[in-house]
């Protein structure tokens, strides 16, 4: 668990409709700046995409199948990964400087808040050490070619840290249209038994609105109080 931030709080906002990457890159990048200055609050923004391919700074150029959607490069780490209507995209910005200057602390963090807001919904939840993300096990789908389990991911992490001040986040799989991840090696995991998965898709007639609640519900006793 990360120690709490001091009594200033974070700051939590939703945007309605879909928020155009490049202004969400621009957006975190000042805010990250100003909250390293001491000039804003932490902030925990929610955010839905229109359908687009993001390549992190580990990226291979035979992991993009098709040019289905644009693509935009980005400083985050990790691989290939879409965003979409659907998906509910969490960008956080904390500073670490005032909690702990860890960030494998930080990722485990985050897991456990997407782990945490899946257990909510009768769902487990899974990190593995091998692959990025929080995945399910579908015992219902084909197994590998050596038995084993089928695994499906529902949410993608990638982050990026500046003067220990975070940015970007997660993307947690609530309904959006998972063929549109068919142009991508997503997040260069390419096993037949490993595929992508949402809440939807799950049996879950879940809404964005019932994520966020538990999102924010799940959070404080992770991160700290939200105002």
């Amino acid at each position: 668990m990360l120690p709490r931030p001091g009594e200033n709080g974070v700051e939590w906002q939703v945007s309605p409709g879909l928020t155009a990457y490049e202004q969400a890159v621009s957006f975190m990048e000042e805010r990250a700046n100003l909250i390293y200055e001491g000039r804003a609050p932490e902030l925990i923004w929610l955010v839905e995409h229109p359908p687009l391919y993001t390549a992190g700074t580990s990226t291979r150029s035979e992991d993009l199948k098709s040019n289905l959607f644009p693509v935009h490069q980005t400083g985050r780490g990790g691989q290939y990964t879409y965003h979409g209507p659907g998906q509910r995209v969490a960008y956080v910005m904390l500073d670490l400087n005032r909690r702990k200057p860890d960030l494998r602390a930080f990722v485990c963090a985050l897991e456990a808040w997407v782990i945490a807001t899946l257990a909510a919904f009768n769902i487990r939840g899974e990190r593995r050490e091998d692959r990025v993300g929080v995945w399910v096990k579908r015992p219902d789908k084909a197994p590998g070619l050596k038995g084993e389990i089928a695994e499906d991911k529902i949410a993608a992490l990638g982050i990026r840290v500046r003067r220990w001040v975070t940015f970007h986040g997660l993307s947690i799989n609530v309904e959006p249209d998972l063929d549109h991840f068919s142009g991508i090696v997503p997040c260069g995991i390419a096993e037949a038994h490993y595929g992508v998965t949402s809440l939807v898709d799950l049996g879950l007639p879940v809404t964005m609105a019932d994520v966020d609640v538990v999102l924010k519900r799940e959070f404080e006793p992770l991160f700290g109080k939200i105002d």
